[in-house]
């Protein structure tokens, strides 16, 4: 299986995010993806590659054009109001709440910052925009593989993208990447293409993406938004809208699942991916469903991600994985590559 390398991912790094009311250091860290790399060669399970960064036309096809022009000016505007802000990291402080206007774009860059952001969590750094852009690249890199014919590609990148919508990032997200693959797979030509989220968050971007579209099929394995983030969707009764009716599947658990709870569910989301006939899979593979993980809640073990690659093959579909959660930095590395490691036994 080919692995996708975002080498630049390490040039986004904040240094403090808001949690619960204190300012703590960023959960969602570089040495993430150092961990699953070095695992990755250790196992010497394919070849591991780079990829150019997306075009913007390429990220347009699921984000907003005004959300990316400043998600790549942002560092430069921010850095401009004050030089000090070059020592410390962009976090919104206000947002546009119901009966707020949304279609007017503010000239005041706070106040934008707060329009295209929805928490305190996700800060944006100097190298926010080419990590996000060339984990994008390396995504469109991995539906390549998967349109030449192979089996299965990874893409390695952080920022993740789960969170992100057509016009806004959060829990650390920027650019949707399981989006943009699925976005990609269709414009290639695949007339069905599902995302089966397996992050202990909710994937909310990506359901609000593909929530009114019928050839997106959307399923999602997550803790209970009545307890846990992001909270305001992730619902079992959220089905879709219009032509999306009944694209889109919600399966959240109790915070304490452990992994026959869990499989259960993985079980009904490949079946109802099955029962959408589609052409391809692609998996928002997240690991803090791990036991360890600081910021989740179910107990998973590490032998358990072999049995979910495995689970995840049997489905018989081309898969591109893109990496999303997993912040039990010490064992996220052997738990991803369990999964691809039983995907191809």
């Amino acid at each position: 299986m080919r692995t996708f390398y975002n080498a630049s991912h390490n040039l986004h790094q904040g240094r403090f995010e808001m949690h619960r009311g204190a300012l703590v250091p960023c959960f969602e860290v570089a040495s993430r993806a150092d961990f699953v790399l070095a695992e990755l060669r250790k196992r010497n399970l394919g070849p591991i590659e780079n990829a150019p960064p997306a075009t913007i036309e390429a990220l347009q096809r699921v984000h907003a054009p005004r959300y990316l022009d400043f998600l790549q000016g942002a560092w430069d505007e921010w850095v401009a109001l004050d030089p000090a802000n070059a020592q410390r990291d962009a976090i919104g402080s206000y947002w546009p709440i119901r009966t707020f206007r949304s279609d007017v774009l503010p000239a005041n860059f706070h106040a934008r910052l707060g329009l295209f952001s929805y928490d305190a969590a996700s800060p944006l750094t100097a190298g926010t925009w080419e990590a996000a852009r060339g984990g994008a690249g390396c995504t469109l890199a991995g539906v390549s593989c998967l349109q030449q014919g192979e089996r299965a590609a990874f893409v390695l990148t952080r920022p993740p993208g789960h969170h992100a919508g057509h016009d806004f990032f959060g829990g650390y997200c920027f650019i949707n990447n399981a989006a943009v693959a699925a976005q990609a797979l269709r414009d290639g030509g695949a007339r069905r293409v599902a995302i089966l989220d397996v992050d202990y968050h909710h994937g909310n971007g990506t359901q609000a993406i593909f929530y009114a579209r019928a050839d997106v099929f959307f399923a999602s394995i997550h803790g209970d938004p009545l307890t846990e983030y992001p909270y305001w969707l992730g619902y079992a009764d959220e089905r879709g809208t219009g032509a999306g009716e009944g694209c889109n599947l919600n399966l959240p658990l109790p915070r304490g699942t452990d992994f026959a709870g869990w499989r259960a569910a993985l079980k009904q989301a490949l079946q109802a991916i099955a029962g959408f006939g589609a052409d391809a899979l692609v998996v928002s593979l997240g690991v803090d469903t791990f036991e360890g993980d600081p910021i989740a809640g179910f107990h998973l073990r590490s032998d358990d991600y072999l049995r979910m690659g495995e689970d995840i093959a049997a489905a018989g579909l081309s898969t591109l994985f893109t990496f999303e959660g997993g912040y039990a930095v010490d064992e996220v590395g052997t738990n991803a590559v369990n999964v691809f490691q039983g995907f191809i036994s």
